[in-house]
C-alpha cells in the first residue's frame, strides 16, 4: 500500500509542481488531483498539458491514483429524472474523466449528486443513477478511468447494502466504490461496507470520525476518532487491497507528516 494525499486538504495557491514536492517532504508516496473550475487541471485542459503534470509527478517518485472534480460552475445530477439533465451531467461526467486519463489516472471520484432533490425519489434515482452509469461503462473502458462511486452525506446509498445492490446492478468492472470510513461512521460501522461492498472497492480515504452529539461532531485527525482503523484494515487485506490509502485530513488537524505516519502506524495494523 501507498501513503497518499488528496488535493483537496492543500493549500489552493500551490502550483501542482509545488503541491508535488511538498507531499513528497512530508512523506507521501501517492497524490489524488483535484479537477477545478479554473486552474492548472481542469476539464478543458489539453491533453498535452496533462501529460507534462503527469511526467512531472513520476519524475519526482509520486504515484498519481485517483482525480478528484471539485466543480461550482456545474451542479452534477447523474440520477436525474430530467433527461436533459441526466444527459448534460453524463457529458460533464465525460470531460472530467477524459481529463483523468490525461493525469494517467485509473479512477475518478463522483459522488453522482449531492444532495438528492426532495422531489427526486430514492427509487427513481437509483433506476437513472444505474442507468447513467451503464451508459458511462463503455465510455470508462474506452479511455481506462473507472468510475469510483463515494457515499458522501447526499441522501443517497446510505447503507453498504444499497451500494453494494446499486453497483451489482449497474453490473461493470468499469464503476466501483470509493471506500471513506470516515464518511458512514455517523449511522454504520466503517468496517462493515469494506467487507459487504468487497469486490467494488477501488480506491479509498484515510479519514476518522468523532461523534460526541448531534451538535458536536467533526473529522478529527487519524486514530482519534470512532473508526476502528484495525477492523478496517483487516477487511480491506481480506479482499485483497492494496492500494493507497489517501488522507483527507487538512492541517488544521493535524499536521501533514503527523498525518503520513498515522496512515503508516494504520497500514501496519
Amino acid at each position: 500500500m501507498k501513503v497518499g494525499i488528496t488535493q483537496l486538504v492543500l493549500p489552493a495557491e500551490w502550483s501542482f509542481a509545488e503541491a508535488l514536492d511538498k507531499i513528497k517532504s512530508f512523506g507521501y508516496e501517492a497524490f489524488e488531483p483535484v479537477i477545478r473550475d479554473d486552474g492548472e487541471v481542469t476539464p478543458d485542459t489539453p491533453t498535452g498539458e496533462l501529460a507534462k503534470l503527469a511526467r512531472l509527478a513520476k519524475a519526482k517518485g509520486i504515484a498519481l491514483v485517483s482525480t478528484l472534480p471539485v466543480l461550482s460552475s456545474f451542479t452534477m445530477n447523474v440520477l436525474s429524472d430530467d433527461e436533459a439533465t441526466r444527459k448534460a451531467s453524463i457529458e460533464m461526467t465525460k470531460k472530467l474523466l477524459r481529463a483523468s486519463a490525461g493525469l494517467g489516472v485509473d479512477a475518478m471520484l463522483h459522488t453522482l449528486c449531492f444532495p438528492l432533490p426532495p422531489d427526486l425519489y430514492y427509487d427513481v434515482a437509483f433506476e437513472q443513477g444505474v442507468k447513467s452509469l451503464k451508459e458511462l461503462a463503455p465510455f470508462c473502458e474506452e479511455v481506462g478511468v473507472r468510475i469510483a462511486v463515494e457515499y458522501v452525506w447526499n441522501k443517497f446509498l446510505n447503507s453498504p447494502l444499497d451500494m453494494r445492490d446499486f453497483l451489482d446492478a449497474v453490473g461493470s468492472p468499469w464503476v466501483g466504490f470509493y471506500y471513506d470510513p470516515g464518511n458512514m461512521c455517523i449511522h454504520s460501522h466503517s468496517h462493515q461496507w469494506a467487507r459487504i461492498c468487497g469486490k467494488h472497492v477501488m480506491k479509498v480515504h484515510a479519514k476518522d470520525f468523532k461523534f460526541v452529539n448531534w451538535s458536536q461532531a467533526s473529522f478529527p485527525a487519524l486514530l482519534t476518532g470512532d473508526v476502528d482503523f484495525a477492523a478496517v484494515m483487516r477487511e480491506l487485506r481480506a479482499i485483497g487491497f492494496d492500494g493507497a490509502l489517501v488522507s483527507e485530513i487538512g492541517p488544521s488537524e493535524a499536521s501533514y507528516e503527523k498525518t503520513a505516519e498515522d496512515i503508516r502506524r494504520i497500514m501496519a495494523m
